[in-house]
């Protein structure tokens, strides 16, 4: 008898949750209910990674692989699929569109995976997908969403030459959203702020910056110093709502340098 694996067990613990006699919070999940948790789960997984705690990153990557094993486990009870299905499926997907690997075919370098990988991809899909805009989930957040669409444009040749066009594209965005201010047009100056969100994306993708996680970590210096400047103000025994500009962005600059120290 072959011997069971920690993954085997997984499953076999998520199944006895979804019996009867198991819990009822676990029998009553669906597909759409766990829609939610599979993204708290996966950006507890980033920060995680951000904290630089191994322990941390050990314990929320097993919390994000259940999330599998949940949905798994639902399609199961309705003979939708099984997991050993899923397995299979990703196997297989992960050679096909690796011939470099495992077939004949020659790759050098990151860029031109990607290409290759797109190219697989849409032969796999079919008429499913004309565009080669297809396949960028709606969900995503907005940023993220941006940069895989210019991504993929640009990998069908719909792209600048060169950075610094892209930066001038950026400053004529910056300009076209300050007339639309000017202009107090309120609609006009949604459109343009979006348009300026979208250029500066994709300078970043020249760049190599993600501005996902760019903007994510301007938060995260944002909250720092701004709860030190709570912090002081506290311990000084005054509040935020007294306190002057000057005092305030005083304390910004002595947080701004606490960071570099």
């Amino acid at each position: 008898m072959t011997e069971k694996t920690k993954f085997d067990t997984l499953m076999d613990i998520m199944r006895k949750l979804r019996a009867p006699g198991g819990c009822p919070w676990d029998a009553e999940q669906t597909h759409d209910s766990l829609k939610r948790y599979l993204l708290e789960e996966a950006y507890e997984v980033i920060e995680a990674i951000d904290s630089g705690s191994v322990d941390h990153l050990k314990e929320e990557l097993g919390d994000l692989l259940l999330q599998p094993v949940f949905h798994a486990a639902i399609a199961e009870e309705s003979g939708s699929f099984t997991m050993d299905e899923v397995l299979e499926a990703i196997n297989e997907k992960l050679i096909r569109r690796h011939p470099h690997v495992f077939g004949e075919e020659t790759i050098r370098t990151s860029e031109e995976q990607l290409v290759n990988w797109e190219k697989i991809k849409k032969k796999e899909k079919g008429e499913e997908r004309k565009s080669a805009l297809s396949g960028v989930p709606q969900q995503l957040p907005a940023l993220m969403q941006a940069q895989k669409i210019t991504e993929k444009a640009a990998r069908v040749g719909f792209d600048w030459e060169h950075t610094d066009q892209v930066f001038a594209k950026v400053m004529e965005e910056l300009h076209e959203f300050e007339e639309a201010m000017l202009a107090g047009d309120q609609e006009e100056m949604e459109s343009e702020l979006g348009d300026l969100l979208f250029a500066i994306v994709n300078l970043g993708r020249f760049l190599s910056i993600n501005p996902e996680e760019a903007l994510r970590k301007t938060i995260q210096r944002f909250t720092r110093r701004f709860t030190h400047i709570e912090e002081t103000l506290h311990a000084r025994g005054s509040a935020m709502q007294s306190a002057t500009l000057e005092e305030m962005e005083e304390l910004w600059q002595e947080a701004k340098s606490l960071e570099k120290d």
